[in-house]
């Protein structure tokens, strides 16, 4: 069983190929260093890295080592990180963010109740955009996102919102007056597209290939924000699948509306990274699911 300090070291020293620089971070001497690696070698029977007066270079097998302990060492760091995180409480901040005004109200509504439950713990709310929102959950920028699913690679939280799905069309375009259409209309006309960064899954969900029957869906061009591609399908570029609520938040005299009526609903609710499941971010979500499932307070 390798300590963890072993572990440590050879990983750094992997990753630095220099044994004072290595040293310098983990703040040990060099001697110290070079006598884990030493050990670390006489224990697997052959060399972990090849030393000259001048360089370090890593072995194959050094290099397998690594990939096979860096997964390992993350879950580690993880799981004391979520153990620290649970005996602290539900106290310093979290940073929540929305994507599109139609979130904005649950997410509200989730905040207040998690600030009654936390008093100690800082809730910040930001705006998310639609080109940034993996992005700024990988970096940490953001803690949990309220947005559509399917959102891939990520945590997903319960559904706290469902919407029907209509065809946005330029106010003159052939179906602009249609009661409703079915989803093998998007066979017959371009779609605008969803930035390059998102997700293959969301796209297909939102923007699918193919038509229910297998009929090609013609690609139209790529918009970088929902504004923006509304506005292309505005200018007859194309048409866009959009949730209802782009009635109420995106009402425009150049746009219409029609209700898909073969279409699965939207869901919406809280993404987070999975390793940064924090005691904070587990109950936001528990006071998100709460907040909705609490009947509306009556005016008085």
């Amino acid at each position: 069983m390798l300590e963890r300090l072993e572990i440590e070291i050879f990983l750094t020293l992997a990753e630095e190929l220099h044994f004072g620089r290595t040293a310098e971070r983990l703040r040990l001497t060099t001697g110290r260093v070079s006598q884990v690696v030493r050990q670390l070698e006489r224990r697997v029977g052959g060399a972990l890295f090849e030393r000259t007066s001048r360089s370090v270079r890593i072995t194959p097998v050094g290099r397998r080592l690594a990939d096979d302990l860096e997964p390992l060492a993350a879950g580690i760091a993880a799981a004391v990180h979520r153990a620290a995180e649970a005996n602290r409480g539900v106290s310093g901040g979290l940073r929540v963010a929305f994507l599109g005004e139609g979130t904005a109200p649950v997410l509200l509504r989730a905040a207040a109740l998690f600030a009654e439950r936390h008093p100690d713990c800082r809730v910040d709310i930001r705006e998310a955009q639609l080109a940034t929102t993996r992005s700024s959950l990988l970096d940490g920028s953001v803690d949990v996102l309220i947005a559509a699913f399917p959102f891939d690679g990520m945590a997903n939280g319960p559904v706290l919102m469902t919407e029907r799905r209509v065809l946005a069309v330029a106010a003159g375009h052939p179906l602009a007056g249609a009661a409703s259409v079915s989803l093998e209309v998007l066979g017959d006309h371009p779609v605008v597209q969803y930035p390059e960064v998102t997700s293959a899954v969301f796209k297909r969900d939102r923007t699918p290939e193919r038509t229910p029957s297998g009929r090609p869906v013609p690609k139209g061009p790529v918009g970088n924000t929902f504004s923006e591609m509304l506005t292309l399908v505005a200018l007859g570029r194309g048409v866009l699948p959009v949730g209802e609520l782009s009635l109420r938040y995106h009402p425009r005299p150049d746009l219409a509306y029609v209700p898909i009526v073969d279409a699965p609903p939207i869901e919406r609710g809280p993404v987070w990274v999975e390793g940064n499941t924090t005691e904070r971010v587990r109950a936001f979500v528990r006071a998100a699911a709460d907040s909705v499932a609490a009947p509306a307070q009556a005016p008085e």
